[in-house]
């Protein structure tokens, strides 16, 4: 009798802190994310020397609730699920943990606590709150179109790379130290900083074949920028262009590709393998065959 209490306490405390899907679940996230931002504004406030004198015991008492609150949260996770180090090594168990810890390592490092701004890392949950891993399909696209470029965009990188080695060392050549190119290292970072447009105009060529020069390295530089534009575009072409071949074949066959294709996903998670993104209406964990939401 005792060990079933436990058991549905655990889970109960599971489906408030996991499962976005139920009212509770849902409301649990959104409370979590309004605290993210308030602990997040509550740092940038204190950043600014003028509030800082006015408010720092305000801030510092708000943040330490808020600190506290994570820390409760963060212990919740961990005793309502079956495999706490699974939590706890996985990619959100770091990230909860990263952003729970700087308070309290400013007992020993000071200015350490402005590192809570890593909660802005875990704003990644809207995504499952809001359910938009349904509509990801064209950043799978996308993703796709960079794994298939990748060879051509290294190869980009490298003709890159060794255009702003050439054309630093002619600057340092041409202008020399006199003009503030003291060494060929520098002078290759001013090259780069110029081809990428960005120009943060700390060094200036000031002889006239110089600056022919860095009118040269400008215009290229534009089009240097449309050219992994392209090379991704066109493979994200072929992505979609093959898709549609396929969905055509479905249909040639008899079959309706929107069934083959579109799955629904949900915000379950399992409490025993720590595994997401279950279909709708599913009653247990397609990874370990665990039961999901045991008490709905």
């Amino acid at each position: 009798m005792i060990s079933n209490q436990k058991h549905n306490w655990k889970n109960r405390i599971h489906e408030v802190i996991y499962e976005a899907d139920t009212p509770s679940g849902k409301l649990f996230d959104i409370l979590l994310l309004i605290f993210i931002l308030v602990s997040i504004v509550l740092v940038m406030l204190e950043s600014v020397v003028s509030i800082d004198k006015k408010y720092h015991e305000l801030l510092y008492i708000g943040e330490w609730v808020v600190t506290i609150l994570f820390s409760i949260e963060y212990i919740l996770r961990i005793i309502s699920v079956k495999k706490p180090f699974k939590y706890i090594f996985s990619s959100f168990g770091i990230i909860d943990f990263l952003s729970t810890i700087p308070m309290y390592l400013s007992f020993f490092f000071v200015g350490s606590q402005a590192l809570v701004t890593l909660r802005a890392l875990r704003l990644l949950r809207v995504f499952r709150i809001l359910k938009l891993a349904r509509y990801l399909g064209a950043s799978n696209h996308l993703k796709a179109s960079l794994v298939a470029s990748r060879v051509k965009i290294m190869v980009f990188l490298f003709a890159v790379m060794i255009t702003s080695v050439i054309f630093g060392t002619i600057m340092y050549l041409v202008e020399g130290e006199a003009n503030g190119f003291d060494n060929i290292p520098k002078s290759i970072y001013w090259c780069v900083v110029t081809l990428t447009t960005v120009g943060f105009g700390d060094i200036a060529p000031q002889t006239p074949l110089g600056q022919f020069i860095t009118t040269f390295i400008m215009i290229l530089g534009y089009g240097i920028i449309a050219v992994p534009t392209g090379i991704v575009s066109a493979e994200y072409v072929r992505s979609g262009q093959k898709e549609d071949a396929e969905n055509e074949a479905l249909k040639t066959n008899g079959n309706n590709p929107s069934d083959n294709i579109t799955i629904h996903l949900n915000s379950q998670h399992c409490s025993n393998c720590h595994a997401s993104d279950h279909k709708d209406n599913s009653d247990y964990c397609y990874n370990c065959g665990n039961e999901l939401n045991p008490l709905l």
